[in-house]
C-alpha cells in the first residue's frame, strides 16, 4: 500500500563568482524582493536538469555542474507540501540578461542583508552560506488556524 502526497517542486540556485552572487530582484507581486534565481521543476524533468534550465531563463548564464546543498519545505494550499532543492554553482558561461521575473545583478555576498530581500530569503541564505545547515522547514505556527493565504508571519522556521 502507497502513501500518497502532493507535492509542487521547485529550485533555486546561489550562483557565486568569488564574493559575488547573482541575484534577482523580482517583480512579480506573489513574492517580490531580492532571491536567487530558480523556479518549477516540469513534469518528466530531472531537479538538476530543471535548475540548469531555470537559471538560463532566468539570466541567460549557463551552469555547470550545479551541487545540491539543501532543501527547503513549506505547506501550501490544501495540504499541499511544497519542496525546493538548493543548488550552489560556481561554473557558468554566457552574458547576463534580465527576464520577466526580474533584473539580475551581482551583488557582493555580504551586501545581501542590507537589501529588500523577498520573505524568508534570510534564513533560505543560511543554508546556501552554513556548511552544518542542509535544511529549512516551515510550519504553521497555529496548526488549527483555517486554510487561507500563505502569509509570512503565520509560519515558523526551523534550521536543521
Amino acid at each position: 500500500m502507497g502513501y500518497e502526497v502532493n507535492i509542487e517542486l521547485t529550485n533555486m540556485c546561489m550562483v557565486a563568482d568569488g564574493t559575488k552572487v547573482l541575484v534577482q530582484n523580482r517583480v512579480k507581486p506573489g513574492w517580490p524582493g531580492i532571491t536567487f534565481p530558480g523556479g518549477h521543476v516540469e513534469p518528466g524533468e530531472g531537479i538538476t536538469a530543471s535548475v540548469i534550465r531555470e537559471v538560463k531563463e532566468e539570466t541567460g548564464l549557463a551552469i555547470e555542474s550545479p551541487k545540491l546543498c539543501g532543501i527547503k519545505t513549506w505547506g501550501g494550499p490544501e495540504g499541499l507540501l511544497e519542496v525546493a532543492f538548493l543548488y550552489k554553482a560556481e561554473k557558468f558561461s554566457g552574458e547576463l540578461k534580465p527576464s520577466e521575473e526580474g533584473e539580475v545583478f551581482w551583488a557582493e555576498r555580504d551586501s545581501l542583508p542590507a537589501m529588500q530581500l523577498a520573505s524568508g530569503m534570510e534564513e533560505t541564505f543560511r543554508v546556501f552560506f552554513e556548511e552544518d545547515i542542509s535544511e529549512l522547514y516551515y510550519e504553521k505556527k497555529d496548526k488549527n488556524a483555517p486554510a487561507g493565504p500563505w502569509r509570512y508571519e503565520d509560519w515558523q522556521y526551523t534550521l536543521q
